[in-house]
């Protein structure tokens, strides 16, 4: 496998890879990763969908890529999914699947079109003093010495990093300014998480940094993530003739890893409540997904909290992943990452209003008509003086398609679930769905005499708890997540947000899609190249904009410098009088 960049290998079609019609694929899971392993699977490797099996222990497939209507709750989705432009083997992907909306065309085309008439950006992305626009006006708020810490971490080698916190690079510069509470609501990370991690989305994302303030960077799907997404990748699959094992648990994978040679030889399933075995050889291919950011995540209900399950289960994706690192030190070290939920949890909402009372309230916030069929909050509204750090977003409605007209569907969620409420004197961990709306709606400004009356009556709250769904932020060091491809590796491959991959980040779409790809690519050796991770960490352009950006606009001339630094810059900017260097500083409003 080897990465490419530009349009000529993006549009080329590889030939058949040799000895595939000899060799079978199987799946342990049917999230996006396995998903995307076995489009690629049928695309370009070209394999036989009745040789390419999916084993999945749920009734359904998607993984946390969740959005159902379930007969005795309701509406429930337990996250959302913001994309990028630059999500390079999503979109590789996505062009070669047909919408399951509109005949003739692709995912990608529908997509595309669909942002491109209605774009993302929010009009108010925090609130305070209940519903009160909180005033971050687009503005990061960093000081120069808290832009200079983000800049240090920035350029700090990643073996510097290994297993250090956030708040290990970062002080109340950071914290306190409006740049935190943007990031951390929107990519879920705590002050604990990992600084690697935290260095890796700065660079992964710096030609998004101006679009953070408002989401202008951001793009989302129609509908929710599993009937946008998951289900046109479903059908294509089916379509191929790939065999879906639905209630088929992968208890154990058996591996032999002599002489530097590394070989899956068996897989041990509970299929249907009985025990099977099924032996490998070398063309049998397996992709795992150890882990999982959703595993013993429970739903609650409108009168009863979401229990707090973080016990490793036997069977789960945690213990399948300990059952196979046991086996050999470079399949990784799970416990790094699910041996602290009181540091990876948090909760969600999902709410559907049931008339016309709270819809106002949301309008008035997000200053658009939420049945407008267009961006609605345009990503998350935080409450910025919640106990509970409370984000919630309406995004295009419907957000199902089976929903009823005059209703609206969002999500609510909350980074610290062991703190009492402001209204609601509880921890959001015991609270039922009821109660989290309640608190909700505090937060939106309507009248205390009304908030219990129109949360029992005009909205139905589904509450998960999550015990692990930031596991993958845990801070961590080389060799704690497995290649995607291990070393020695004759037929298996790691997929998914644990898997080690270079430059990406975790807790995105891309990454789950990249590693699909990479892990096919590898072991099929197709002769293609896997789109590179956006370059925009290399383009000098997108470093100067950020880096104004950052800064709220203010030039490079402007920093609070001591005497001497003065005059060394004053030096530097005299040398470079005249040149294209100067032109480029002028252009990018660095000076």
């Amino acid at each position: 496998m080897y990465y490419s960049s530009g349009n000529y290998e993006a549009f080329a079609r590889p030939v058949k890879p040799a000895d595939v019609d000899r060799k079978s694929a199987y799946l342990v899971g049917s999230g996006l990763a396995a998903l995307t392993a076995a489009c690629y699977l049928v695309r370009d490797g070209q394999m036989k969908g009745e040789h390419i099996h999916i084993l999945e222990k749920d009734p359904i497939p998607g993984g946390a890529c969740d959005g159902y209507c379930y007969d005795d709750l309701g509406y429930v989705m337990r996250g959302g999914r913001e994309m990028d432009n630059h999500f390079e083997c999503m979109w590789d992907l996505f062009r070669s699947i047909p919408s399951i909306e509109t005949e003739g065309i692709s995912v990608l085309d529908e997509y595309y079109w669909l942002n491109k008439r209605d774009p993302n950006y929010s009009l108010m992305r925090a609130t305070e003093n209940r519903g009160q626009d909180a005033h971050t006006d687009g503005k990061f708020g960093l000081s120069d010495k808290g832009a200079l810490e983000i800049m240090k971490l920035f350029f700090t080698p990643d073996e510097q990093l290994y297993n250090k916190r956030i708040d290990q690079v970062f002080d109340e510069e950071v914290f306190s300014s409006n740049f935190w509470l943007y990031w951390r609501t929107m990519f879920a990370f705590e002050n604990w998480h990992s600084a690697l991690e935290m260095k890796l989305y700065i660079k992964r994302f710096i030609h998004h940094v101006g679009g953070l303030p408002d989401f202008s960077a951001l793009r989302f799907t129609r509908y929710n993530q599993y009937e946008s997404m998951i289900l046109p990748m479903v059908r294509y699959l089916e379509k191929a003739n790939v065999q879906f094992h639905y209630n088929t648990q992968v208890t154990h994978v058996s591996f032999d890893c002599r002489g530097g040679r590394k070989m899956a030889t068996q897989l041990q399933l509970v299929q249907d409540g009985k025990r099977v075995a099924v032996d490998l050889t070398e063309n049998d291919l397996v992709f795992i997904t150890p882990g999982g950011c959703v595993e013993n995540a429970a739903l609650g209900s409108q009168n009863a909290p979401a229990p707090f399950l973080p016990a490793i289960r036997e069977g789960g994706g945690w213990d399948l992943w300990r059952r196979i690192a046991a086996q050999d030190p470079a399949f990784g070290h799970p416990d790094v990452f699910c041996g602290h939920p009181e540091q990876t949890n948090w909760m969600s909402a999902t709410v559907t209003t049931l008339d016309d009372r709270i819809p106002p309230y949301v309008q008035k916030i997000c200053q658009r008509d939420p049945f407008s069929g267009k961006v609605v909050t345009g990503g998350i509204v935080t409450a910025k003086d919640s106990n509970w750090l409370l984000s919630w977003t309406f995004n295009r409605q419907p957000q199902f398609r089976s929903q009823p007209k005059g209703q609206l569907v969002g999500w609510i969620y909350g980074l610290f679930s062991d703190r009492p409420g402001n209204y609601v004197k509880k921890a959001m961990r015991e609270c039922t769905g009821k109660e989290i709306c309640m608190e909700w709606l505090y937060h939106l400004g309507v009248p205390e005499d009304q908030i219990e009356d129109m949360a029992e009556r005009s909205a139905n709250t589904i509450p998960c708890m999550m015990p692990y769904v930031t596991a993958f932020f845990m801070p961590r060091s080389i060799g704690d997540r497995p290649a995607v491809v291990p070393h020695g590796s004759v037929n298996f491959a790691f997929i998914g947000q644990f898997a080690e991959t270079q430059r990406d980040t975790i807790f995105t779409t891309e990454y789950s899609m990249r590693t699909g790809m990479e892990a096919v690519y590898t072991l099929l050796d197709i002769d293609r190249g896997v789109p590179e991770v956006w370059g925009s960490a290399y383009d000098i352009r997108d470093l100067l904009r950020a880096s104004v950006q950052l800064r709220d606009g203010k030039k490079l001339t402007e920093m609070d410098l001591g005497l001497t630094e003065k005059i060394a810059l004053h030096e530097v900017l005299k040398k470079i009088q005249g040149t294209d260097l100067e032109k480029l500083l002028h252009e990018y409003q660095v000076i």
